[in-house]
């Protein structure tokens, strides 16, 4: 898929939102992707996760086990394993830390790649990449559907995006007058990072 394509995907969902948003990382933004307005259609989650699965296989080979940290990577996560015929699992928060549970464990010699749904800081793909950095498998990389940080996010490993868009995110005292005269909403589910 393109840019376009992939950009024309979420216009089409109404998931590419403009106005004044607040991040879970705390930081401001014009523009948020809101992911489960495409995840509730089952047909261009398809379509966006095959695309994300050739690119994967094409950069890393071979995939066993997809990694994804709940609850937003899940969806992307077990779609994008379906194309590349790898298992998909995902790891939780357990008392503020990602860890493996429900009996899920990387094997021996798995080829791993963690995915996501979008990246803006990196800090949750970094958090997810550390929970299961002591099991036994091998950590290829990381993937997402969109990467906001135009691959300034550092992961540690490399990441493979379906795009990479470069969208501004400013610190809440250091809004531009266009952004400050709009009210801050916040619509994601997940709480503000601490």
């Amino acid at each position: 898929m393109t840019d376009d394509e992939v950009l024309a995907e979420f216009r089409d969902a109404g998931a590419l939102l403009e106005g004044h948003f607040i991040l879970s990382s705390g930081l401001r933004s014009p523009v948020f992707l809101q992911k489960m307005f495409i995840f509730q259609d089952p047909v261009r989650t398809e379509r966006l996760c095959k695309a994300l699965a050739a690119k994967i296989e094409a950069t890393f080979g071979k995939v066993d086990y997809v990694v994804s940290p709940a609850v937003g990577g899940i969806v992307p996560g077990y779609e994008t394993a379906r194309h590349l015929k790898a298992k998909a699992v995902f790891v939780e928060r357990e008392d503020g830390q990602f860890k493996l549970r429900r009996g899920f464990a990387i094997p021996a010699g798995a080829r791993v790649v963690m995915v996501e749904d979008i990246v803006t800081t990196g800090l949750s793909s970094r958090e997810c990449l550390a929970s299961i950095a002591g099991e036994p498998g091998q950590i290829l990389g990381a993937a997402c559907l969109v990467d906001r940080s135009a691959s300034k996010a550092d992961l540690g490993v490399r990441l493979v995006s379906l795009v990479a868009l470069d969208i501004p995110a400013y610190a809440p005292d250091a809004l531009p007058p266009e952004l400050a005269a709009i009210p801050a909403v916040k619509p994601g589910s997940r709480g503000l990072a601490s």
